[in-house]
Parts: C-alpha cells; sequence; structure tokens
C-alpha cells in the first residue's frame, strides 16, 4: 500500500509541474474523473447527483457509452493525445474512495492527474470552483476519498448546488430533483462544465481554475 501512494504522490526528484508538457512521461497523458453520486434510478436528477449529471452529458455530447466495471461504470474519451478515463463509482456516495483508489492503481495515473467532480451547497447554483486540494466541506464522498487517499491534496471541482433550504430540511434539499428554473439552466452549465473538464487536461489544473473559478 505504501508503494502505491509513493506511486500516487510521486518520485521528489521530480521537477515537473502540474501544467508542465505531459507528453514527457506516458502516465501524465491519462486523467481519471471522478463523477459523484449515488446509483439508482431514484437519484438521477437530485442535485447531489451532479457529478453523474456532468460525465452523462460528457459520454452523451462526445457519443460515448458508459461499461459496467468493477467499483463503477466508466468510459473513456481521448482528445489531442490525452486520455479521459471517466468513472461514475458505484459504491454510492460515501464509499467513492475505494473507486477511486481502485481505478487510479489499475490506471496507474498520478494523483495530480486526478478531477473529482461534486456538488456544493456553499456556492450559488451553477457556479463552479476547482480546487487543488482542501477540506471535504462535511461532502461525504469527499470525506471517504480524502480517508482512502490519505490525503487532502488531489483536484475537485466543486459545481454549485446553492443552499435554499429551510432548516432542518438539508438532506430532502441535496437528494431533491432541480426546480424548473434550474433544468432550464443546467444545459448551458453542463456544457461548460465539460469544457473544464477537457482544459483540466489540455491547459492543466492552473489554467483551469484561471478560466473557469467563479464563472
Amino acid at each position: 500500500m505504501f508503494t502505491f501512494f509513493r506511486k500516487l504522490l510521486g518520485s521528489k526528484n521530480n521537477n515537473e509541474s502540474k501544467d508542465s508538457d505531459p507528453s514527457k512521461n506516458g502516465n501524465m497523458k491519462k486523467f481519471l474523473i471522478v463523477g459523484l453520486g449515488n446509483i439508482g434510478p431514484k437519484y438521477v436528477n437530485t442535485r447531489h447527483n451532479i457529478g453523474f449529471k456532468i460525465l452523462d452529458f460528457f459520454t452523451k455530447k462526445e457519443d460515448l457509452t458508459f461499461e459496467s466495471n468493477k467499483l463503477g461504470d466508466v468510459s473513456t474519451y481521448k482528445l489531442k493525445g490525452r486520455t479521459f478515463i471517466l468513472l461514475k463509482p458505484s459504491t454510492f456516495m460515501n464509499l467513492s474512495g475505494k473507486a477511486v483508489r481502485y481505478w487510479l492503481e489499475k490506471e496507474n495515473i498520478p494523483l495530480e492527474n486526478l478531477l473529482v467532480v461534486t456538488d456544493d451547497l456553499n456556492l450559488p447554483f451553477g457556479t463552479f470552483r476547482i480546487k487543488t486540494k482542501g477540506s471535504d466541506g462535511g461532502h461525504n464522498g469527499l470525506k471517504d476519498i480524502q480517508l482512502i487517499l490519505n490525503t487532502t491534496k488531489y483536484n475537485r471541482f466543486r459545481f454549485g448546488i446553492s443552499d435554499t433550504f429551510s432548516q432542518g430540511k438539508q438532506i430532502d434539499y441535496v437528494l431533491g430533483n432541480w426546480i424548473t428554473e434550474e433544468e432550464k439552466l443546467l444545459p448551458e452549465r453542463l456544457e461548460k462544465a465539460v469544457e473544464a473538464i477537457k482544459s483540466f487536461g489540455l491547459a492543466g489544473i492552473t489554467n483551469t481554475m484561471n478560466s473557469f473559478n467563479g464563472k
């Protein structure tokens, strides 16, 4: 296990930055994009499943399909020499870490090439916040990933779902469906989210944060 984490965190002698040329290292051309969500029809259109929804939109836009695999549904997208492994964990939201670790290891993808897509109550609807590290913010999916990977230093893409719920209704809100006004705005936001994911692989995390945060 320790060997695996050393592989994820990279050699101390590696002076490549996160935005360096991926072509210098074969593994640097691969990216794991994890959309968080819960499996099952009743969760499909819930706010908490925005990670799944973004990846579903991605695959539909690029005429791709998901295949059921170990610990999740997986699809592969190639663009300009980069390979994006799109993963929807089948472990339920609160146990996402196991799937993330498995696919990082299976595909030999460095931790810096991981991007976790999730919902965020603290952001206005449709607002993006992409970060290279941080706390779980009370999000159980991120909490499990942090626990399993034993680090808070991994890239995450937070999609705002706002916090317009009354006291004591948080769970009902995040597991509730989008309202009509949100559904009308979602297609444009999903399109922009796909652009951000592609930018992560092509332009690097720093450029992507500069281009999409707060947008």
